[in-house]
């Protein structure tokens, strides 16, 4: 194919647009690639369509070549099996909701788990029909709030998504380490360097879960990994809990004077200086944090977090750990006179106190351990104050920050922190979405029995940013051979229509050769702005054809590389076709 920039639907811009806020944003639209088109959406031009046609393309073969079926799903959908699910409540304000002229609910999909379950229903009943893996690739509708970094966060984009099925969960099993497998030859022929972490299933629901990570300082999400080998996103972290402490020879909780110290800065500095001996440092006092859950259902419930005072909480554990709940700013101290601000002990608390709010410990508050907390007086704390024999507790929730430094959970060292955008989730769902709509095939046995199901997403429209994001340099974009607009941009320069002549013979050898070809062919633009086109541009390899032509020869330069090398005329189209094919 043969595309020439003289007619090609492309304007490059030479300043970066005011709304981008990372690298792939600016080069995609400064190339050319993407427009906006609203907050959160993004028209696709030509040469970023076949980018992301190419991605698609990717994705395709290895969801085919594992066995996958690829069926289309509509994006407008009906409430009833999302209501069946409860997620058309749990979604929240996420959901883009709409009614139809008729006044019945309607829903733009922001995921198609509903939709595969009931179609796998209407036409499978028995064991001999399963297992089967059926995938789509459609455009997602999601409210976000903030719309941000171009394609990573938008409120339309374009996922793969696929789902297993099968009759137990051995099959689960095998169905999802061929999705896990197909999953690592896709990112690979991508180009995108990936870590695989241990994650939470979150609102999806299941068991294991695990995510494709890209690693990148612009990341959204944080993870970690150990010299060991052990990698999880932070949410699904565990804390080494340590051993209990028995009671016996504890010295008996104490209240002191500790006027002006609402925080844990001041709370140590005092007791530094009342018990020089004791070694106090913020580990040694417990924080009770208190946040507002909003509940689906609209409901509002105050709770209230103990953790280590050299601690914070970390919002994404947190929410991840009270999904679909979400958290909100804790403000109705008025309201809550329990609960004395800068002074809060664990004594009032607790689902069995008067105050009835409920209370959730980090894991490291274990029976026997000693902590410095409010003693819910304005200017007074406990010292002293013994888990399990002066407080007790509702429950245990991960909800503190991952330090640097903290052990893993597997015993594989301490652990690292680092930043990732997720480019991939997989999922053994087991039977949530199969009891709600009733999912049920016969055995071997006659008997019927529920069906388990495995969900597995790649985001095909984030994975153009992403490539964008890790293969560019300083003078454009870069593209993987895999994934590039062309094969080869060939750029003339000059006037003398001898180079034109030579350059248009060189790209109709090579797309009869079966290359996909980049023409600059525009008679008045300067050789300086066709060079700086084509370096923001990033087709892997660029010709050109320009003054060298005089003494039969054009230059090839590597993109990525930087390397040229001048080449006779009559070799170019060999030269060109090894570098693409190699």
């Amino acid at each position: 194919m043969l595309l020439r920039m003289s007619t090609l639907f492309l304007r490059t811009l030479r300043d970066d647009p005011a709304d981008a806020e990372v690298p792939s944003h600016r080069l995609l639209a400064r190339g050319g690639y993407i427009r906006r088109a609203a907050p959160g959406g993004f028209t696709w031009l030509p040469l970023g369509f076949r980018v992301f046609r190419n991605v698609e393309r990717i994705v395709r073969e290895e969801m085919d070549a594992m066995g996958a079926q690829e069926v289309h799903f509509p994006a407008l959908l009906p409430r009833e099996p999302y209501e069946a699910t409860n997620r058309w409540t749990e979604y929240g304000p996420n959901l883009f909701r709409l009614q139809d002229r008729r006044g019945n609910d309607f829903l733009l999909g922001p995921t198609h788990e509903e939709m595969f379950t009931l179609l796998v229903k209407d036409l499978y009943g028995s064991y001999k029909d399963l297992p089967v893996s059926l995938y789509q690739i459609q455009t997602k509708y999601r409210d976000e709030a903030r719309p941000r970094a171009g394609l990573f966060r938008g409120r339309e984009f374009t996922m793969k998504d696929s789902y297993s099925f099968d009759v137990d969960d051995a099959g689960l099993d095998r169905s999802y380490a061929a999705h896990r497998a197909a999953y690592i030859k896709i990112f690979d022929r991508l180009g995108l360097d990936y870590v695989i972490v241990s994650a939470m299933s979150g609102a999806m629901g299941g068991s294991k879960s695990e995510e494709f990570l890209h690693p990148t300082p612009i990341g959204e999400d944080t993870f970690v990994r150990s010299p060991g080998g052990y990698a999880a996103n932070v949410e699904a972290v565990s804390t080494v809990v340590p051993e209990p402490i028995p009671f016996d020879g504890l010295p008996e909780a104490h209240v002191e004077d500790t006027p002006d110290t609402p925080t844990i800065e001041t709370l140590v500095a005092v007791a530094q200086e009342m018990f020089p001996d004791a070694g106090y440092t913020a580990a040694s006092t417990l924080k009770n944090v208190v946040v507002t859950l909003v509940h689906p259902d609209g409901s509002r419930e105050p709770l209230v977090i103990g953790l280590p005072g050299d601690r914070e909480v970390d919002a994404k554990r947190l929410e991840a750990q009270v999904a679909p709940a979400e958290v909100e700013p804790f403000t109705d101290f008025a309201g809550n006179p329990a609960l004395v601000k800068g002074y809060i002990g664990p004594q009032v608390l607790g689902s069995g106190s008067a105050s009835k709010i409920r209370y959730l410990v980090d894991p490291r508050v274990v029976p026997g351990t000693r902590w410095i907390t409010g003693a819910n007086e304005p200017g007074k704390h406990v010292f002293d104050l013994v888990a399990g024999r002066d407080f007790t507790w509702d429950g245990v929730i991960e909800a503190a920050e991952v330090l640097p430094g903290d052990p893993a959970p597997d015993g594989s060292g301490p652990l690292e922190l680092a930043r990732g955008v997720e480019m991939g989730h997989i999922f053994q769902l087991g039977r949530k979405y199969a009891e709600a709509l009733d999912l049920k095939v016969l055995d071997e046995n006659g008997k019927l029995v529920t069906v388990t199901m495995g969900s597995y997403g790649i985001g095909v429209s984030r994975a153009v940013a992403a490539i964008a994001e890790s293969t560019h340099d300083e003078l454009g974009l870069v593209w993987p051979r895999e994934v590039a607009p062309a094969d080869v941009h060939v750029v003339a320069t000059g006037k003398d229509a001898a180079v034109f002549e030579a350059a248009e013979a060189l790209a109709a050898e090579l797309v009869d050769a079966g290359l996909t070809v980049l023409y600059d062919d525009r008679p008045k633009v300067s050789p300086g702005v066709k060079f700086k086109d084509a370096e923001l541009l990033g087709m892997p390899t660029i010709v050109t054809v320009g003054r060298g032509l005089a003494e039969g020869v054009v230059e090839i330069r590597d993109r990525r590389s930087g390397d040229r090398e001048e080449v006779p005329v009559a070799e170019a189209g060999a030269r060109v076709l090894a570098a693409v094919r190699s």
